[in-house]
C-alpha cells in the first residue's frame, strides 16, 4: 500500500517539475514583455503534461483496476495541481495572486483540463487495444470458460 502512494507522490513531484522547468525557461530566457514566447512555452509544458500523464495512465491501467490507480492519479494531479498553483510562481520571484483573481482560477481550470483529457487519452487507448485490466479479466474467463468440456444434456 505504501509503495503505490510513493508512486503518486513521485508522479505529482515530476508534474510540479514539469512546471518548473518552464517557469525558469520563461524567466531566465525570455523577457517580461514577450508574451508569445511565454504562451508557446506553457503550451509545451502542458503537451508535455498531458502526454505523460496519458502515458501513466496506459501503463497502469493495464496492471490494475481503475478504483486503484484512479484514486492515486487523482491525488497526485490535485497536489501537482496546488504546488503549481501557490508554489511555482514563488520560486521565480512572483506572487500567486499578483494576476488577480480570473488569471488565478483560469490556471487551475486549465490545468484541470489538460490533466483530465491526458488521463482519459491514456484510458481510453488501453480499452480500444483491450489492454486495460478489466478487458484483460474479461479475456482470460472467456478463456478459462472455452477451455472447459461442456456437460452432455441428459434426457
Amino acid at each position: 500500500m505504501r509503495q503505490r502512494w510513493w508512486m503518486a507522490g513521485g508522479l505529482a513531484g515530476a508534474l510540479f517539475v514539469v512546471n518548473v522547468v518552464a517557469r525558469l525557461i520563461i524567466r531566465l530566457g525570455f523577457d517580461d514583455t514577450d508574451t508569445t514566447a511565454a504562451d508557446r512555452v506553457s503550451l509545451g509544458m502542458f503537451v508535455v503534461i498531458g502526454v505523460g500523464l496519458a502515458a501513466v495512465t496506459f501503463v497502469w491501467s493495464r496492471r490494475r483496476p481503475a478504483a486503484e490507480w484512479g484514486a492515486e492519479i487523482a491525488a497526485a494531479v490535485g497536489v501537482a495541481l496546488a504546488l503549481t498553483i501557490l508554489v511555482g510562481p514563488l520560486l521565480v520571484g512572483k506572487n500567486p495572486f499578483g494576476d488577480g483573481a480570473g488569471t488565478f482560477f483560469a490556471q487551475i481550470w486549465l490545468y484541470a483540463a489538460v490533466t483530465g483529457v491526458g488521463v482519459l487519452l491514456g484510458y481510453l487507448l488501453a480499452v480500444a487495444l483491450g489492454l486495460d485490466h478489466r478487458s484483460q479479466a474479461l479475456k482470460r474467463y472467456a478463456e478459462s470458460q472455452a477451455a472447459k468440456p461442456q456437460k452432455p444434456v441428459r434426457r
